[in-house]
């Protein structure tokens, strides 16, 4: 059992509270199903009463008047709520399981049958659902079930779009493809795997046909195609109040209000949905920020080429995910951040570059590469110049719908003014540097014709192109073989000696680090807990029990699996104190 701080257990309290937007549509959400309950019950009779007087205006007796009839206006329009809000869910309820389960099922059919049924739902989607309820409504006849039919019938394709479009987002998965080799029946798979991914959305989408079904379904009555006497709705009642809406106007504006006040209702409920299901979409309350213990704050370096001081990383809940890092790297030095997933590495760095996800937070006290200050409005063209990044997943670093050649070309053309035609030419050879073969001919490809090591090298490259002044590099070889690794670690080195620049070298790799970085940063939970040299960590010379741990979790070749010597891992093809090592590029291959 994990046992979490005051801290965690405070943020998951956090967490958990609903949006304003939801908590406020769900105080008029139960007033109006309060009101759909007990109106028919309390004021049924006097809705259907006779001989009020025909259109008589406001009273003690008659709040908002009475209709041609003499029936109280403001007690039918309480009345009618109960009769709409069925009318609603119920073509709502329509719209939605139809249309899950044709968009999601249609996922499992096989690939003809699929393309059948998708061109189908694309083609009932050209029709506006309004114009596809009134012709259903039409060829079924005027009535409450046949409006309801026809509205949730009318909605299933927008619904079944949807769901497919969602799906398919889903079902390459490598989950959903274990799940398929492992034999799980088709539905089981559609109900377990695929619709859990989307309930989100679709519980948010929900809301809105809701909200969309109510004013449909009075459009039907208003037309006379929907709910018929005796029974009434608000459409049916907005119907009867336009022929007297200037002697009695609020025989047609009380359900209007109605109207609108179950359409708000609605869309309040959706919006807080929405943001309880993103938290980024909730604005963070300053008030409840932490205030950060008191540390003891690196003294200020500025000799150093890069600076980082007190910074600290808040989530969405207010929770500390990094809590007073500081540290200095100087030219041609490379900083190691080692430390287990979720300690708060990568966290650190995004916040370096401005690069937080919507909703998380920083705060500093110091942040600037050279004389460039991080901490407030930065000139994009330097950003974009004097920091290179290298992300840790090299899939999603690229637009699929763009060719390569174009998108690393990108930076040098709009923030070095370079031509296209030498941008292309700087990118080749950022490319050749780095063992891409056919640089010219793959720069015409896309990023989905590109192998995982081989958008990692382009990430690499792009990262390098404008000669940064810092370089930060987030697990850059993960997705490399053992041969090229050496290869871009030995890229690594030679930048950083060559033109001075710093580097922030990030990875689980303990061979590597203690191999190329100078100074090495240990983080666990967000903090800084020991900071000593490559040389150091490499000899074993460590103080803190966690980063001993972590040298012993380090897998070493040179010993049995049974027992491990003190002989550290060198990071292949480095030589010592991360020199390079002769490497055969004859044997190089893409993968």
């Amino acid at each position: 059992m994990v046992d979490l701080t005051p801290r965690m257990r405070l943020g998951a309290r956090r967490a958990r509270r609903f949006a304003p937007s939801l908590t406020a549509g769900l105080i008029l959400g139960v007033l109006l199903v309060l009101v759909a309950i007990l109106a028919p019950i309390l004021l049924g009779d006097e809705a259907e009463a006779l001989g009020g007087g025909s259109r008589q205006g406001p009273s003690a007796e008659h709040l908002l008047g009475t209709d041609a009839l003499g029936r109280d206006v403001l007690a039918r329009s309480l009345v009618a709520t109960r009769l709409t809000l069925l009318m609603a869910a119920g073509a709502t309820a329509v719209s939605v399981v139809c249309g899950v389960l044709i968009g999601g099922l249609v996922w499992l059919a096989p690939r003809t049958a699929r393309e059948i049924v998708l061109r189908v739902i694309d083609a009932s989607v050209a029709f506006p659902a309004l114009v596809l309820a009134l012709v259903i409504a039409a060829i079924l006849g005027p009535g409450s079930m046949s409006a309801l039919v026809a509205i949730g019938v009318a909605g299933i394709p927008s619904f079944a779009r949807l769901t497919s479009n969602m799906v398919a987002g889903v079902v390459q998965r490598d989950f959903v493809t274990t799940a398929r080799l492992l034999g799980v029946p088709g539905f089981r798979l559609f109900s377990r795997h695929l619709l859990p991914n989307i309930s989100g959305a679709l519980l948010v989408l929900t809301t809105s046909s809701f909200a969309l079904a109510l004013l449909e379904i009075a459009s039907l009555s208003f037309v006379g195609l929907g709910v018929q006497s005796p029974q009434f709705d608000f459409g049916q009642l907005l119907s009867d109040g336009l022929t007297a809406i200037y002697s009695q106007p609020w025989q047609a504006i009380a359900p209007s209000i109605m109207l609108i006040y179950t359409g708000i209702t609605a869309m309040l409920i959706g919006d807080g949905l929405a943001q309880t299901f993103d938290p980024g979409l909730r604005l963070p309350k300053r008030a409840a920020e932490p205030v950060p213990a008191a540390r003891a704050a690196s003294p200020a370096q500025p000799d150093a080429l890069v600076e980082v001081g007190d910074l600290h990383v808040f989530a969405p809940n207010g929770a500390e995910l990094v809590r007073g890092v500081s540290f200095a790297i100087d030219r041609g030095q490379v900083l190691g951040l080692v430390g287990e997933s979720g300690s708060g590495k990568s966290m650190t760095a995004m916040a370096i570059a401005g690069l937080l996800a919507d909703g998380v937070r920083s705060r500093a006290r110091t942040v600037r590469v050279g004389d460039l200050d991080l901490t407030g409005r930065c000139d994009p063209r330097r950003l974009a110049t004097e920091i290179g990044l290298v992300y840790q997943d090299p899939g999603t670093t690229f637009n699929p719908a763009l060719r390569m050649g174009g998108q690393l070309a990108e930076v040098a053309r709009i923030h070095l003014g370079l031509g296209r035609r030498e941008a292309r030419m700087r990118v080749r050879s950022a490319l050749d540097r780095i063992h891409v073969r056919d640089a010219e001919a793959r720069m015409k490809q896309h990023a989905f014709q590109w192998s995982g090591g081989m958008l990692q090298r382009a990430t690499i490259a792009s990262a390098m192109l404008t000669d940064p002044k810092l370089i930060i590099a987030d697990e850059p070889t993960t997705a490399l073989d053992v041969t090229v690794q050496a290869e871009v670690l030995r890229q690594f080195r030679r930048i950083n000696r060559e033109q001075g620049t710093a580097m922030l070298f990030i990875s689980h790799d303990i061979g590597v680090v203690q191999e190329l970085c100078d100074q090495v940063l240990v983080m666990r939970s967000g903090e800084i807990i020991e900071r000593l040299t490559g040389a150091d960590l490499k000899a074993g010379r460590v103080v803190h029990r966690y980063t001993r741990q972590l040298l012993d979790a380090s897998p070493r070749m040179d010993d049995p699996i049974t027992s491990r010597s003190a002989a550290p891992v060198r990071a292949p093809g480095l030589g010592t104190e991360g020199d390079p090592a002769p490497i055969d590029d004859s044997r190089q291959e893409n993968r």
